[in-house]
């Protein structure tokens, strides 16, 4: 499955499918970032292309949102069991284009159809208010489904983040157009093939691909869509902002991180560092809330570079379909040279490196990196590097820490490790954060929300919550 004839047929269904519907379509090739070699040729969405979906989620979104609650989670099961049952040939094809590890990727999958049965029962209890009026008169709260939506979702994880937007869409009886990125289509293309075999239909579920400006113009300015949801940058998500502030449309955003871990002197240093390390490798430092700052009391400083280094040199790296490695490549070519900026700027500015620092090998390979001493000044203590980077320097009290933490105009995921119980009380309410991790980095769950504040943006994925951006409040008073 490494070469475009053989690639994948839910891929090729998609593909001849959008060859048939025009002449003359423009194609972007598909790289396996293991070797840097095309394994697909993408036909990318034209203007009537748009149009046709956004005639058909007109269509879509009556019958839909007349569903009950019952028949729409009926079907959400049922598409949530078709991705467990394919879970092995998505997870092949999502490493094979983005090229986390097999079993990370795995994970990804699973996740995606926990959200589906997730959202599936909480769609059952959307509930309203009947307030005391008096007799023969009334005074309600209803909710009602917000309307079609466009939903823009990234290559670093693909399936997760399309189908955080999808699920809680149609669990409140929306339609659906999701933009899925156009590094990944065969992973993303499987999991549609799975919504359309559960019995979705195309109307109610819709999937493009394309250059993301053009169609977050033309979907955006069209009257039809009643909602956008996006995961990626600030600056992209500010785009779109002005774009829906022009028709008024509700807006989730998800945007970056530059997350800080906070490393008290009275954690368990060795068990800390196991964590950290791990967690700052895994998919390659490709995460919004992959912990990125790390800020460690003077105490033991020295103590935490020594084993970070030494745990960092022992990162397995390579292709992420063989079963023993640890951080496959990264996802395309373009960061291996803003990652390689990075290091020099801090390098030139007074950081050490002590670990990695360097591309490696054929494909996008980039080694596992720590960087100790790191002004901040740094770009890199500025700029998020989305990648195997770690920025390490000291701190010496609780209140410097915490400023340094909270200084930057990103506030999505924070970290702190630390036994002092009184001290916790006060990290969490202090620290600028829409999720906070103390001890732990396990900080995202189908049942809490998952967002940020500042520049890391609003609104929340997941949990309730999130199906409550899916939502319209509607007061009906009866006299």
């Amino acid at each position: 499955m490494t070469d475009t004839a053989t690639y994948d047929a839910d891929l090729q269904l998609f593909i001849d499918g959008a060859w048939r519907s025009g002449e003359g379509r423009d194609a972007r090739p598909v790289y396996n970032p293991a070797t840097a070699g095309t394994i697909a040729e993408l036909p990318v969405a034209t203007a009537a292309d748009l149009d046709e979906a956004l005639a058909a989620a007109t269509r879509g979104w009556p019958v839909w949102r007349a569903k009950t609650p019952d028949e729409r989670a009926a079907l959400m099961h049922k598409a949530a069991g078709l991705i467990r049952e394919r879970v092995d040939h998505i997870a092949t094809l999502l490493t094979l284009e983005q090229g986390k590890p097999i079993g990370e990727a795995r994970g990804e999958v699973l996740s995606a159809a926990g959200l589906f049965d997730y959202f599936a029962e909480q769609g059952k209890r959307i509930e309203g208010r009947v307030l005391q009026r008096p007799l023969g008169q009334r005074a309600m709260v209803t909710k009602h489904p917000v309307g079609p939506v466009a939903g823009f979702s990234p290559w670093n994880f693909p399936v997760n983040l399309m189908v955080k937007k999808i699920a809680p869409a149609l669990a409140a009886g929306c339609v659906v157009i999701a933009k899925a990125p156009e590094e990944t289509p065969g992973c993303t293309s499987a999991v549609m093939r799975c919504i359309a075999d559960a019995g979705i239909p195309g109307d109610v579920v819709q999937l493009v691909y394309g250059d993301p400006d053009m169609i977050s113009r033309h979907l955006l300015a069209s009257p039809v869509i009643r909602k956008v949801s996006f995961t990626g940058s600030t600056a992209v998500g500010k785009h779109l902002m002005r774009l829906a502030a022009d028709g008024v449309k509700r807006i989730t955003m998800e945007l970056g991180g530059h997350a800080p871990v906070l490393i008290f002197d009275d954690c368990d240093l060795e068990a800390t560092l196991d964590r950290v390390v791990w967690q700052k490798f895994r998919n390659a430092g490709q995460v919004c809330i992959s912990p990125t700052r790390f800020y460690v009391q003077q105490g033991i400083y020295d103590a935490f570079v020594k084993g970070f280094a030494e745990r960092t040199a022992k990162v397995k790296v390579g292709s992420g379909l063989d079963a023993d490695t640890q951080m496959g490549p990264l996802a395309n070519a373009r960061r291996i040279p803003a990652l390689e900026a990075l290091v020099a700027d801090a390098k030139a500015k007074g950081a050490r490196v002590i670990a990695g620092g360097e591309a490696t090998g054929n494909g996008y390979f980039f080694q596992p990196t720590a960087i100790a001493d790191v002004p901040i000044d740094a770009d890199a203590m500025v700029n998020e590097p989305f990648g195997p980077m770690a920025l390490i320097r000291p701190f010496g009290s609780e209140e410097e820490a915490l400023e340094q933490a909270n200084r930057l105009p990103y506030g999505l995921a924070a970290f702190a490790f630390t036994e002092n119980g009184r001290r916790i009380n006060r990290i969490v309410d202090s620290i600028e954060s829409g999720m906070v991790g103390v001890n732990s980095f396990v900080i995202s769950a189908l049942d809490t929300p998952f967002g940020g504040i500042k520049e890391s943006g609003f609104g929340s994925e997941s949990g309730p919550e999130g199906l409550d951006g899916y939502l319209v409040t509607k007061a009906v008073h009866i006299y």
